[in-house]
């Protein structure tokens, strides 16, 4: 018996992690550009620089408004304590003390304003260098040096992605939420007990969902979550994100999901997904159609036949056993789920039953097939490359259902395998 991951295949589409459009925010000419189409930048690095000589002149004048009236605010000080002196002798009447206090105030305020001024002014010189909010590689320039640029301008200057991180948003079918639900509920369990007890840290194989419920289990405990996913503000401890070319072999990243969708679309009838990926290497990359798949946990002991074995009728889903006597007899079942060319019965089928996996549509209830001596240990179950894969997991070749193909009704039979999901 081997662990095997519970998985669900969707597909997705990869984004960048953080996307920024460069705009100006103010009008001006763009004057230089600091950067190469493609290439990547950092977060505070000058990227472009408008003609600044307007806003250079509006700081000098705002600086010069307040030395002015600074110096101004000075005499009136000076006059002040002199008008104290002197209404202190009675040389002057009251009024024209409290006229000089007001002067005084008038002028505290009106350097204030200066001071606003002054760095409402500043603020608009620095808008003339247009630096990188976040580090990532910049995409075609969208403005040459020269042209007018408006901070209204919808194009902006360049977009810069962030694609290392990167993300991958997916979506699996909406019959899948009470399995995705349990799994990151026994993910956050398996991670809180982690520092007590030195489980796996979060994100590692082992831990990639801890062991997960069979599925009749997962919807059930999945029920009592209120009916809606939530959204996972960090990553969901734990579950694994496999992210492959679309219909090729080759794995380009791992990485860990992040969101559940707070909704389910009732139109499609799916849920959103999203994954986090380090891209060092940059094989995953913007816009790119990818096949995913999410590690929901690990379920052991589980019976196993080749999916090829499960047929669907009127009735729903059923199998062709065979008996002692080698006639065949039909056995409704319950798929938990299917994945790589085997099938998970949960219900209707016993370890060391043997079904028939090829050339059902030659068969009916009571027939007799028979087997090839030499084969009969041969495969239990298509392992995910093919082929069939015998009684103990490993993979073994196909059989038919006797010597010639022609001394019974078609037919390959399989013991059922007491192994894991695939």
């Amino acid at each position: 018996m081997r662990d095997m991951p519970i998985r669900l295949q969707g597909l997705g589409a990869v984004q960048a992690w953080a996307s920024v459009t460069v705009r100006a925010r103010i009008d001006g000419q763009l004057e230089s550009v600091g950067f190469r189409e493609g290439e990547v930048v950092h977060e505070g690095q000058l990227i472009a620089r408008l003609d600044d000589r307007v806003q250079q002149a509006q700081l000098a004048q705002a600086l010069a408004q307040r030395t002015r009236d600074q110096a101004q605010l000075d005499n009136a000080r000076e006059d002040l304590a002199r008008y104290v002196e002197l209404a202190r002798h009675g040389a002057i009447d009251r009024k024209t003390l409290d006229t000089q206090r007001a002067q005084v105030a008038v002028l505290q305020a009106a350097i204030q304003a200066d001071e606003a001024q002054v760095q409402a002014a500043r603020v608009q010189l620095d808008y003339t260098r247009i630096t990188a909010p976040l580090t990532g590689r910049t995409g075609a320039r969208r403005v040459d040096p020269g042209n007018l640029v408006r901070a209204t301008d919808a194009d902006g200057l360049v977009l810069i992605n962030q694609i290392d991180p990167i993300a991958v948003s997916f979506t699996v079918p909406d019959t899948a939420f009470a399995e995705v639900q349990a799994a990151v509920r026994a993910a956050r369990a398996v991670h809180a007990q982690a520092p007590a007890d030195g489980a796996d840290a979060p994100g590692s194989p082992s831990a990639a969902g801890g062991k997960a419920a069979g599925a009749a289990g997962a919807a059930g405990a999945a029920g009592a979550a209120g009916g809606k996913a939530s959204a996972a503000a960090h990553p969901v401890p734990g579950l694994a994100v496999e992210v492959y070319g679309r219909g090729r072999p080759e794995r380009l990243g791992r990485g860990t999901l992040v969101l559940v969708d707070n909704q389910i679309d009732a139109a499609s009838g799916t849920l959103r997904l999203k994954a986090r990926l380090d891209n060092p290497d940059q094989a995953l990359w913007p816009g790119q159609t990818v096949d995913v798949r999410l590690i929901l946990g690990d379920r052991a002991g589980a019976l196993v036949v080749p999916e090829s074995a499960v047929q669907r009728g009127a009735q729903g889903l059923y199998v062709y056993v065979v008996e002692a006597d080698g006639r065949v007899r039909v056995q409704t079942v319950r798929v938990a789920v299917a994945q790589d060319g085997l099938a998970v019965v949960s219900e209707g089928l016993s370890a060391g039953q043997r079904v028939v996996v090829d050339g059902q549509y030659k068969l009916r209830p009571g027939l007799k097939i028979a087997e090839a001596a030499a084969e009969t240990a041969a495969a239990a179950a298509p392992a995910p490359g093919g082929g069939k894969a015998a009684a103990d997991g490993k993979a073994a070749p196909g059989r038919k259902s006797a010597a010639d193909g022609k001394a019974a009704p078609g037919g390959s039979a399989a013991p059922v395998a007491p192994g894991d999901v695939s």
